[in-house]
């Protein structure tokens, strides 16, 4: 069969990668991929019209399409491809919403008694900042909309949340995705990502796996899309994961159903650990990056019928996904200055070098060909990867890729797993 895959990060790279690892696929294609990508699937432009790649599909006899990143599901692009009659992998326009709009998210989640953050809604700054002052507690200021993963803003002072809130409603940083704020109580505990996919009834859930979403060390700095994962998350036991699946993924799933979005796809739930259990962050529609680097990696089963089986209704017949006992980290190299404004262009060497390294495998995030170079093209440039028997080495196998990988500016974080290894 052939494969359309859409998207150019490092979530894309890791998804070509472990289809091309089937023996169900004849070829892939990627629209618009990157210089990692390209090497092994056919990067195709990715056009301004979702109706004009769905006719490229047709021509080309695609039989399944994986979309990647949130903005097109967000936009409706698997509708597009259902209506010709397609299949397309992930939710349709409606339940997208599910991560397109955190006040549809808090408000389903309240219906159905899912646990999260205690949280209000705003749309006039003046508002929110009186809110602030009346609540006297730190809190996290969120634009509405989808922002990249940029747009979570901690405000543990007055001060810091009315910067946020000024941030997001009045500069219009995130543009549309900022209309409106959602402002949350602080959870305090240790975060997770808790990964399934789901036919829209039934929910096959992943191995754990947590993030790193601070730009640098001890979680400090900016809020970014992910400098970083492991897999397995000590955090997630096995009574924390049943209690996850039965007050959380279950609900969400049902709930969605019940209000005409039926969701199919991958549900990404991130997690907060609270001293009273598990409390919903956020939700996504799509696989977390970069907690899919670590992800398939582990995954032994191949993937193509699960995503199929998703969009047939038929996943409960799946019920014996193999994976690998290996953990995986991954480490994020990125830009200098990444979340703000960084420079592009920059000549990376050592590619290959890291890839012979045993376990390693570097997936393409934000890069492009240039002439004979590959150069950087992104603020999250590439994701260092490695497998191992314990964590700890998986980890030092990837220090050693980012070691032997160089590019002017390049930035990472020196402590990823850091919460892994501090429970051993």
């Amino acid at each position: 069969m052939k494969i359309l895959v859409i998207g150019q990060g490092g979530r894309e790279h890791t998804l070509v990668w472990k289809l091309a690892q089937s023996s169900l696929v004849e070829k892939i294609y990627c629209a618009p991929g990157n210089a990692g990508i390209s090497q092994i699937a056919e990067s195709i432009p990715m056009p301004e019209q979702f109706t004009d790649l769905v006719d490229w599909a047709e021509s080309k006899n695609i039989a399944l399409t994986i979309v990647g990143p949130e903005v097109p599901l967000a936009e409706g692009i698997v509708d597009v491809f259902h209506e010709r009659g397609l299949k397309a992998f992930g939710p349709d326009k409606r339940a997208a919403r599910l991560e397109a709009s955190k006040d549809f998210a808090k408000q389903m989640m309240m219906k159905n008694n899912i646990p999260t953050a205690a949280h209000r809604t705003f749309v006039d700054a003046e508002e929110a900042m009186a809110y602030i002052e009346d609540y006297n507690a730190p809190v996290f200021v969120k634009a509405n909309g989808l922002a990249a993963g940029k747009g979570v803003i901690p405000g543990r002072t007055f001060k810091e949340a009315a910067q946020a809130v000024t941030t997001i409603l009045v500069d219009k940083a995130f543009g549309e995705a900022g209309d409106s704020v959602v402002i949350e109580e602080e959870l305090i505990g240790e975060e997770a990502s808790f990964t399934v996919l789901t036919d829209g009834t039934y929910c096959l859930p992943f191995v754990s796996s947590q993030d790193h979403k601070m730009s640098h060390d001890g979680d400090t700095g900016k809020n970014t899309g992910g400098m970083g994962a492991y897999s397995p998350a000590p955090v997630i036991t096995p009574e924390l994961h049943n209690d996850v699946m039965q007050r959380i993924v279950y609900p969400t799933i049902k709930g969605m159903a019940d209000i005409g979005r039926p969701f199919k796809g991958v549900l990404y739930v991130g997690l907060m650990i609270t001293d009273a259990g598990p409390k919903v962050v956020e939700f996504n529609c799509r696989f977390g990056d970069p907690e899919v680097q670590v992800l398939l990696p582990r995954l032994k089963s191949d993937l193509v019928p699960l995503l199929m089986a998703c969009i047939d209704g038929t996943l409960e017949q799946h019920t014996d996904v193999q994976w690998y006992d290996e953990a995986a980290a991954c480490v994020v190299m990125a830009s200098g200055g990444y979340p703000d404004s960084y420079q592009t262009g920059k000549v990376i060497t050592g590619l290959e070098n890291a890839a012979s390294i045993q376990g390693v495998n570097v997936f393409h995030a934000g890069t492009e060909q240039d002439g004979e170079n590959i150069v950087t093209a992104g603020g999250r440039v590439l994701c260092v990867t490695a497998v191992a028997g314990e964590l700890s080495d998986a980890i030092q196998r990837a220090y050693q890729g980012v070691s032997a990988i160089q590019f002017a500016d390049a930035h990472f974080r020196n402590d990823i797993g850091y919460r892994a290894l501090e429970r051993d």
